[in-house]
């Protein structure tokens, strides 16, 4: 069974996400794209036969032909796309962050739960990597005894031209929330963010550290570093018992010249994650044609909302903030 997927969103993520859909998962056939810029939306179905563009969301969202939706536009549009989904009664999977707030996931949180059923997947596609499936399977078989510590870093090469203050936070952050929580099985009860000396003259506060406790006693210190300017660079080590794990990274070719020897890295996400995305969208296909759904859902994204405003709050006061432990 092929399913008819629309796409809202023709920027560089949701023109990445609808190649993949037309080129790299089979059983899902691109019918249609949508961005306010229609010269953008042209663009994208110029590319694939039988898309349609449309300049508005939810006129995708309510075409029959449309049988579920990937959504990736800009985060603020995030809540309104998505209930509509769920009013249409249509599979969602929504960019990161589900919403820019606590209160925009709940409200999504809410409709979902009133329908009786689970329609919305949220697109943490790092749980789909192969080198943190692996790390996450090394700690649950318990062979290196608990885990300690998690030290984690997201470095970029250039923050967008969008990206605001908070958005370090609110965008990028809120991966490496969602992974803690993923890895552990645990929550997150507190963070506290750390300004350290800023680069350049830009309204980024960058780099920011956080030091994040989790409710089983694990900590973790997270660098955000969106304009290292070297290339993107995602670390993640895990400290246990009697071992660590360090993150894999895709292996990039070894340049030697002039007495030198050194290592490429990749200028964005794309160059590291493909294999996630393309395999996030296969699991999220499979779950609209009925089978198990798997990844990230709606409460996993009010939780990592709800540290991102915890984060957004410590890094005003100063002071380590609390998060409460409920599970939303």
């Amino acid at each position: 069974m092929t399913i008819g997927i629309g796409v809202i969103g023709a920027g560089v993520m949701g023109a990445d996400h609808a190649r993949t859909v037309a080129r790299h998962v089979g059983g899902a056939e691109l019918v249609a794209i949508s961005d306010p810029d229609e010269s953008r939306a042209r663009a994208i179905s110029g590319e694939i036969a039988g898309c349609r563009p449309f300049t508005d969301g939810l006129e995708l969202i309510a075409d029959p032909a449309v049988e579920a939706v990937l959504i990736a536009s800009p985060d603020h549009t995030h809540v309104g796309f998505v209930l509509a989904c769920l009013g249409a009664g249509k599979h969602v999977l929504c960019e990161k962050p589900l919403a820019p707030t606590s209160a925009g996931c709940r409200e999504v949180l809410e409709a979902e739960r009133a329908l009786g059923r689970r329609l919305i997947q949220v697109g943490f596609m790092r749980r789909f990597d192969p080198a943190y499936v692996e790390m996450r399977s090394v700690l649950k078989r318990g062979e290196l005894g608990k885990a300690l510590l998690l030290h984690c870093a997201h470095r970029n090469a250039t923050a967008p031209g969008f990206f605001t203050p908070e958005m370090s936070i609110t965008n990028a952050a809120v991966h490496e929330f969602d992974i803690l929580r993923w890895l552990t099985g645990s929550e997150i009860i507190a963070v506290t963010a750390l300004n350290s000396a800023r680069k350049g003259d830009g309204g980024l506060r960058d780099p920011l550290v956080l030091l994040v406790e989790m409710e089983d006693g694990v900590l973790a210190d997270v660098e955000l570093f969106m304009n290292a300017a070297y290339g993107y660079d995602i670390r993640t080590e895990l400290v246990c018992e009697n071992g660590t794990v360090d993150l894999g990274r895709p292996a990039p070719n070894l340049h030697r010249r002039a007495g030198t020897e050194a290592r490429s890295f990749p200028s964005d996400w794309r160059g590291r994650f493909g294999d996630a995305y393309r395999l996030q969208l296969q699991a999220w296909l499979a779950s609209v044609r009925g089978q198990e759904p798997a990844g990230a859902d709606a409460s996993d994204g009010l939780a990592a909302t709800r540290v991102a405003e915890a984060a957004l709050a410590s890094l005003e006061s100063g002071r380590r903030v609390e998060i409460a432990t409920d599970r939303p």
